[in-house]
């Protein structure tokens, strides 16, 4: 039996053709499979790097936001500070103005007492003034009270305390300057100057007199220097005599 080696090499060719068509087609069928797991990866790696992209936008906006919260409460501190400095500063102006408030409160207590004293010794020069005033005024019209028949040594005063109020004010000290002569009863008011106030009042301390004695007085009499033009026209209506000086418009 005879070999055809050209018929023999033709089958073995068509053997490793199909051999190595069929290795390829594996290899292929690889490579297609390796490429669709290479695909997948890269899209979701391209997917991670889209979200990680996304991330990092996010963070950078964040960071900008703590950057301008860390740049507010940068000022902040500095406001707190400066305002901290001032509440410093005024702390201690107001511990200056305490101490020398304090030290002028111990002025004026020292004041007060002084003028406490200065007070007793004026009043009472004031009070001596006063009834030295009067003699002089008196002394002045010596001569016109005398016609008139009244001596200026005689005229007495007299002291009435309304303790209950029923005359007057609660508790009022009423001076009455009071001349008798003849079983007659005379009220007089010796003034330096007379306004329409004195007037009244001499004329109310009448009405009170009277409540107390029971008896009215015979004669309002109202001594002064000067006394004002309505004072004087209120005398008048009145019914007080006044013995003055000058009249003042």
């Amino acid at each position: 039996m005879s070999i055809d080696w050209s018929r023999l090499e033709e089958v073995v060719e068509r053997v490793v053709r199909r051999a190595r068509a069929e290795e390829l087609k594996d290899i292929a069928d690889a490579i297609r499979t390796l490429a669709d797991y290479v695909k997948k990866g890269f899209d979701i790696i391209a997917e991670h790097s889209k979200i990680i992209a996304e991330h990092s936008k996010r963070l950078e906006e964040h960071s900008k936001i703590l950057q301008e919260h860390s740049r507010i409460l940068q000022e902040h501190s500095k406001r707190i500070e400066e305002l901290s400095r001032r509440v410093e500063e005024m702390n201690r102006v107001l511990m200056e103005h305490s101490k020398r408030i304090e030290e002028h409160s111990k002025r004026i207590e020292e004041l007060a007492r002084e003028v406490g004293k200065q007070g007793v010794v004026l009043g009472s020069i004031g009070r001596r003034w006063g009834k030295d005033l009067e003699k002089m005024v008196l002394e002045l019209y010596r001569s016109v009270l005398e016609e008139k028949g009244v001596i200026p040594e005689k005229i007495e005063r007299f002291t009435y305390v309304d303790v209950d109020g029923r005359y007057y004010v609660k508790g009022s000290k009423i001076e009455f300057d009071i001349y008798l002569h003849n079983n007659r009863v005379y009220l007089v008011e010796v003034k330096s100057h007379a306004d329409v106030e004195d007037v009244e009042w001499l004329y109310k301390r009448a009405e009170i007199y009277e409540k107390l004695t029971g008896r009215k007085p015979d004669k309002l009499l109202l001594i002064t220097v000067h006394i004002d033009d309505d004072a004087y026209k209120r005398a008048g209506e009145l019914g007080i005599e006044v013995i003055y000086g000058a009249i003042i418009p």
